[in-house]
């Protein structure tokens, strides 16, 4: 029986769990990964919602079945050319595979903060990122987290914007900031904690109740409004201007320190791939699947799938299932 490599293109939890099953049906997953370690953004991650179980134990099952896959680290695509129904795909460090198929699990990247200059990210110090955040949570050293007494959330920073061309919602920054504020008035129980929303979207399990632990047990406060300005005063605290759009009222207030809830973008680098695939992006930028409903892990190009948040924003949840879902259309391709 013919040997069949599937190549995956990201060493994320799509990739890692899209590995695991494809060698669990006999087939033969090899995974490319451009940074030094595998995990994705799972790996900078404390803790997960809406249970707070660690991401370490996760990224460690994820590992543990992968062991005996082939990993490359280090290593990028740099040309793919389609020869028949293989692929010949080169990496840059000249390493060559002929692979019968590609799953593209590339993820996303975060929001780069600095492009709303109106939050102040990179000018004041005490504004940082959900990402900063966690791994603040993970190592608990940040010069810039000490003993705040008042902290701001501020949601969709990056997502439903029209003005940074990115109009969806990134899907999972409601969760994860409420999540983070739980955890920092476990840090800090004194401090005041305020998440400045467009609207929660709190729609999986267990979601509406981590919002209710939120408000319950964490005396978290929720404000419908967008923050419009943020500035620095005299004594170094930052201050905040917005609007509380439920009582229609502007509001200013002094805060120790600012979190932007950074969304989700195509990652870097993806558009070189899907150029050399033939493959287009779909409205908001991300990787374009073959259909909404029968088809999410299927392109338009013939033996090419995908999984996770390369075609939009997910969960953690719904990354793992896409996985597995494209693990089985490689092998009915493979097999049919």
């Amino acid at each position: 029986m013919k040997e069949h490599i599937v190549l995956i293109i990201g060493a994320g939890p799509a990739g890692l769990e899209t590995a695991y099953q494809l060698k669990n049906l006999g087939l033969t997953p090899v995974v490319i990964e451009r940074n030094d370690k595998i995990g994705g953004h799972l790996a900078q991650w404390d803790r997960l919602f809406p249970s707070s179980e660690e991401a370490e134990q996760l990224l460690e099952r994820l590992k543990g079945q992968t062991k005996d896959i082939e990993i490359r680290l280090n290593s990028r695509i740099t040309n793919i050319e389609r020869e028949g129904d293989s692929f010949h795909v080169t990496l840059s460090n000249n390493r060559t595979y002929d692979a019968d198929a590609i799953v593209l699990c590339t993820g996303f990247d975060l929001f780069k903060a600095e492009k709303k200059q109106e939050y102040g990210y990179g000018i004041y110090n005490n504004v940082i990122t959900n990402a900063e955040l966690e791994r603040y949570f993970k190592t608990h050293h940040d010069e810039r987290i000490n003993e705040p007494k008042r902290i701001g959330f501020v949601h969709c920073v990056g997502s439903r914007d029209v003005k940074v061309n990115n109009t969806y919602c990134s899907k999972v920054c409601c969760a994860t900031a409420l999540k983070q504020a739980c955890e920092i008035k476990d840090e800090f129980p004194d401090a005041d904690v305020y998440c400045f929303y467009m609207d929660l979207r709190m729609f999986g399990k267990g979601y509406e109740d981590l919002y209710l632990k939120a408000q319950k047990d964490f005396d978290i406060k929720c404000v419908r409004g967008r923050v419009c300005e943020v500035s620095e005063n005299i004594e170094g605290k930052l201050v905040i201007k917005a609007e509380d759009t439920l009582l229609g009222t502007p509001m200013k207030m002094t805060l120790d320190l600012l979190v932007l809830m950074c969304g989700m973008e195509k990652a870097d680098g993806v558009d070189k791939i899907q150029k050399m695939l033939s493959i287009n992006s779909n409205s908001d930028g991300f990787i374009e699947n073959k259909d909404t409903f029968t088809g999410m892990n299927l392109t338009r190009e013939r033996g090419v799938f995908v999984a996770g948040a390369c075609t939009s924003p997910k969960t953690l949840p719904d990354t793992l299932a896409e996985a597995r879902a494209a693990a089985m259309e490689v092998y009915r391709y493979l097999n049919s």
